[in-house]
């Protein structure tokens, strides 16, 4: 095969592909029942015209029958009077008209036959007519209600090109929001252990966590003790659990104890003594 013919079923397929997808089945039906409106005008006319053609050959008919009545009046006339040369005249002349209406009547009935036929043929493709006009409607509403079903399980099943590029936004809008949130809470986490800087806030942000990591603390051991002295498993904390005291003000009770211990210990010796 040559290049030019290559080239040539190349470019005939592409065209044909490209017209078979603008092709709309509603419009091709309609121009088709346009075309067959423009025949069977072509037919009437064609039918008005043989039956006009035959209106004059009766006109024609009936002219040449007057003068042939005329005529025949005239050669009475003529042999009434002893012109006999006038009758035998007006005899001839009228013996060529009837030869012309002969001619005339055997076209007429041709004319005649032909209009029948054209009327007939018209008859039948007005038949024909009406009977594709039903048709072309119901294809057409058909074409158009599955047309209207594709469009809807497309639509369901999210393969339409317009609900594709709606799919693909969404799943493009959800990427990026795992991608910000997976960021913040990265974020969150370097700043919360001190491997980032926050800038938005002030210095010595890391010693205000410690001191509130250890208050935290503080609160759990102050919980404890109250829950342990309401079981009876140890003193009572003091007031610092109320008053939020931090632990350091709690020291300085071990060493009143060591003072108290002598003086439980004097006492009994001094009993004895006396």
């Amino acid at each position: 095969m040559s290049v030019m013919k290559r080239l040539s079923m190349i470019f005939k397929s592409k065209a044909n592909k490209a017209l078979d997808k603008m092709e709309d089945p509603r419009e091709t039906l309609d121009y088709s029942y346009q075309r067959q409106l423009e025949l069977l005008q072509k037919v009437r006319r064609g039918v008005a015209d043989v039956a006009t053609s035959r209106k004059r050959v009766e006109l024609q008919i009936n002219g040449l029958e007057q003068q042939s009545r005329k005529l025949e009046d005239q050669g009475r006339k003529a042999l009434s009077v002893g012109r006999e040369d006038l009758a035998r005249e007006a005899l001839s002349r009228r013996s060529g008209l009837q030869t012309q209406m002969a001619d005339l009547r055997i076209q007429h009935d041709n004319l005649q036959g032909e209009e029948e036929k054209l009327t007939t043929a018209s008859q039948r493709l007005q038949a024909k007519v009406d009977s594709f006009r039903t048709k072309k409607e119901t294809i057409k509403a058909t074409y158009t209600a599955a047309e209207a079903q594709t469009r809807i399980n497309e639509a369901f099943s999210g393969i339409s090109e317009e609900m594709g590029d709606v799919g693909l936004a969404i799943q493009r809008a959800e990427d990026k929001t795992a991608q910000m949130q997976a960021r913040a809470g990265a974020i969150d986490e370097l700043l919360a252990s001190g491997a980032l800087d926050d800038f938005s806030g002030t210095r010595g942000d890391d010693i205000q966590a410690e001191l509130d990591r250890m208050g935290g603390g503080m609160d759990v051991e102050l919980e404890l003790a109250r829950m342990k002295a309401e079981l009876g498993q140890g003193p009572a904390p003091q007031g610092s659990i109320e008053q939020g005291q931090p632990q350091q003000a709690q020291q300085p009770q071990p060493q009143a104890q060591p003072q108290q211990q002598p003086q439980t210990q004097q006492l009994p010796r001094q009993g004895d003594g006396a």
